[in-house]
């Protein structure tokens, strides 16, 4: 069996999922703190792509039904932790949007981390 090239539509080597086209998981000519953030965030994005794809949406769903039912600071723990996560996701594809797909993403990451914060606040 011959191993797949980076960016082939065959099975990764372990049998998961195929790898994600392209050259190079870092933004080209990026500035100092992106290429920090991507070469930190490579690990838990390999971890993110090897685990089944209903973990992640399942265990965000979870935390973000939690938020909106625990009281007080537990909920805006649940709901920031959401947040953070979205955002995070948001900032490593912003660079591969058009403006049309980054509204949306800053949208839904604000609604939620003022959610977060009137949970904080007793709401």
């Amino acid at each position: 069996m011959t191993p797949p090239e980076h960016g082939d539509e065959k099975q990764a080597r372990d049998g998961g999922r195929p790898l994600p086209r392209g050259e190079s998981l870092y933004t080209p000519d990026a500035g100092p703190v992106r290429r920090a953030v991507e070469r930190r965030s490579a690990v838990p994005l390999v971890w993110l792509h090897r685990s089944p794809r209903w973990l992640s949406p399942v265990l965000l769903g979870v935390l973000f039904v939690a938020g909106l039912l625990a009281p007080g600071p537990v909920g805006g723990l649940c709901l920031l932790a959401v947040a953070l996560f979205l955002g995070w996701l948001a900032y490593l594809t912003w660079p591969s949007l058009d403006p049309r797909q980054r509204s949306p993403r800053v949208l839904v990451v604000g609604v939620i981390g003022v959610l977060a914060v009137a949970r904080f606040l007793g709401f």
